[in-house]
């Protein structure tokens, strides 16, 4: 490469000033070889006349099979088998004629393996000389964890659905919402009744958190009333994780989930669910082999420090739910303390 950008003069590559010096396609050269080394892509550099190498970097000439001085001043017809040399040259004769950068993938048989590369083929001209740069890079890699993603996902989904029908055996329909296992809307209004009247005997508190999932994307819209499913699978998953035996939580409706964390206060409460939060906005639900994601906006209030009755709780609630929802959701609002 040196040698050839010695001998370069004015650039002729299209979109170079054209005053650009052999320092500075010397400097351009090393960072392409750089940047090619780094991501274990292929780089070679042809004379477009004949279709001889006059550099390949090291990756290139691993892959011919061959070291790199040995690789200069040959062919691909002279390096490779006549199918395989024909292809790549009439992909070469394609992008000259095309003039402009282009990318193109092949697949084919290589060391008793079906491999498959993405290349990009770009023409320029030094001093009247055209030559022709290719960059290969390999999809094994991305494909294979394509793949990869793909089980796991499948996977994933198999597990959710064996746990949705375990908890439907097993469920008991009186006390808990089956699409989720939460307690029933019921039962958790009895139990926020108890907390209230054991706070107040005992001075002591408890927080109130409301919670909306954010409106869904089109990629999850688009699958329907299947997709809230899984949605509500997921945050009942959370929700008891997230919770302990003397909390509650429940399903109010298709969007809204309340939590009652018992003998907790404000600041406690908000870094329980600011975690809870991020927990969701990263959860991975999968249907139908997709990954699904969803967001929720939450307010929280506490007794006594926002509010002295049940009632006056849930209107706390409340407002801290539309204060998070118009912050743009995926977020946790906190109901404002009075004083006095």
């Amino acid at each position: 490469m040196n040698a050839l950008s010695e001998s370069a003069g004015a650039s002729g590559i299209p979109g170079l000033a054209p005053q650009v010096g052999p320092v500075a396609l010397q400097v351009m050269a090393q960072a392409l070889q750089a940047l090619a080394a780094q991501q274990g892509w292929m780089l070679g550099l042809k004379d477009a006349a004949d279709g001889r190498y006059l550099l390949v970097n090291e990756a290139m000439a691993a892959f011919l099979g061959r070291p790199a001085d040995q690789l200069r001043g040959r062919t691909d017809a002279e390096l490779l088998d006549a199918p395989l040399a024909h292809l790549l040259r009439t992909a070469d004769n394609t992008a000259l004629a095309h003039g402009a950068a282009l990318s193109s993938e092949h697949r084919f048989d290589w060391r008793g393996e079906r491999r498959e590369w993405s290349v990009l083929r770009a023409v320029c001209e030094l001093d009247g000389r055209r030559l022709l740069c290719s960059v290969w890079q390999d999809l094994a890699a991305g494909r294979q964890r394509e793949t990869q993603l793909k089980a796991a996902l499948e996977q994933l989904e198999q597990q959710q659905k064996a746990n949705v029908a375990l908890r439907r055996e097993l469920g008991d329909t009186g006390l808990r919402d089956q699409a989720t296992g939460l307690s029933s809307r019921g039962h958790f209004d009895d139990q926020m009744r108890r907390e209230v009247d054991l706070s107040t005997r005992e001075h002591r508190e408890f927080a109130l958190v409301y919670m909306e999932i954010d409106p869904l994307t089109d990629k999850v819209r688009a699958f329907g009333e299947r997709a809230l499913e899984r949605i509500h699978e997921s945050m009942g998953r959370l929700l008891r994780g997230n919770t302990r035996a003397m909390d509650a939580s429940c399903r109010i409706d298709n969007r809204r989930f309340a939590v009652l964390l018992s003998g907790v206060g404000l600041a406690t409460a908000h870094s329980r669910m600011e975690g809870l939060r991020r927990q969701c906005a990263t959860q991975i639900v999968a249907l139908d082999g997709q990954e699904l994601g969803f967001t929720v906006s939450m307010g929280v209030a506490s007794y006594p420090h926002t509010a002295h009755t049940q009632d006056e709780v849930i209107a706390a609630c409340e407002a801290a739910l539309e204060s998070a929802r118009k912050r743009g959701g995926n977020s946790v609002a906190l109901a404002s303390i009075k004083f006095g």
